[in-house]
């Protein structure tokens, strides 16, 4: 079996569970999970099966989107609401304009320091170990892009403010570190207090199944039909049509020169191959000393 099963990932699960799970209602080991989600945190959770574990580092290396509520007031040890709270602030007096202000001002590429409760490992030891044992660690600050955030609802005049927006961002953004961030920039201690994933990869909550449907469709003999094909993942990548000869050449792991190739692409991107009638072939890249396409990974 060999494909893409989007999960909605329920709370309270790790994305390892999940995976532990769903090996054992379609019997096979060989699945990988394209982004880890927080126990807490909900949403789309791509898992590969079989040979498609190999496009993992594909979907993970494109732009994921969230919602998430921020808790205003409260500052925890996790930054969310999980954690242990550091700091609380009463009489908070924050306007729907500056939100929407301070929101827009992290459009772009931001600077962002990972929490230490997090998997980043720093001299050999994963953050969050060291925050169990009490400790923080200086940690380098990152390079993330917020490509675009907007405000969906807002409750400012309790005695707790809070407030939803949706946001689409790069591989490596935490969104509970962009809630403290936020919280800072309007100048009141912040958490998260709910997030939600509903974009990974280009895969939606709509491609999605509970474990629940999977086991009844597993049972009914009708998974496959909610399995996503291995090129989703990589659909944002110039296409690249090859003839009948040609193909024979790539299922040979040969490479295909230029004049070989009808379709215009860009030579400093990766490309993929499809054959005859539509067959995907594989991941490719320019070699421009020996004018040809040489292969990345071969999937037929």
């Amino acid at each position: 079996m060999d494909g893409i099963i989007a999960v909605w990932k329920p709370a309270g699960w790790t994305s390892h569970d999940v995976v532990a799970k769903v090996r054992r209602i379609v019997r096979m080991k060989r699945i990988g999970h394209a982004g880890t989600l927080d126990p807490m945190v909900t949403g789309v959770l791509p898992l590969c099966l079989g040979r498609s574990t190999r496009v993992v580092e594909y979907l993970q290396e494109r732009p994921k989107a969230y919602e998430a509520v921020i808790q205003l007031g409260v500052a925890t040890d996790t930054e969310d609401l999980t954690g242990t709270v550091l700091e609380e602030q009463s009489d908070i007096k924050v306007t729907q304009e500056q939100v929407l202000q301070v929101l827009q001002s992290f459009v772009g590429e931001i600077d962002q320091v990972p929490p230490m409760y997090s998997a980043v490992k720093v001299d050999g030891k994963r953050l969050y170990e060291l925050a169990r044992e009490g400790k923080t660690v200086e940690r380098k600050s990152r390079k993330v892009t917020i490509h675009q955030i907007d405000l969906l609802s807002c409750d400012l005049d309790s005695d707790h403010p809070r407030f939803s927006f949706s946001v689409i961002c790069s591989k490596g953004t935490y969104i509970r570190t962009l809630c403290v961030d936020i919280g800072r920039a309007l100048g009141v201690p912040a958490a998260m207090a709910e997030l939600i994933r509903t974009m990974s990869g280009g895969i939606t909550r709509e491609q999605c199944v509970t474990l629940e449907e999977l086991e009844e469709l597993q049972a009914a003999g009708r998974l496959e039909e909610r399995m996503l094909p291995a090129e989703i993942a990589i659909e944002h990548l110039a296409r690249v049509q090859a003839d009948a000869s040609v193909t024979e050449m790539a299922l040979r792991g040969q490479k295909i020169p230029y004049n070989r190739i009808t379709d215009s692409f860009d030579s400093s991107s990766l490309v993929r191959l499809y054959g005859e009638n539509d067959a995907f072939i594989g991941i490719y890249k320019a070699d421009d000393e020996a004018l040809a396409l040489k292969p990345v990974k071969v999937f037929s």
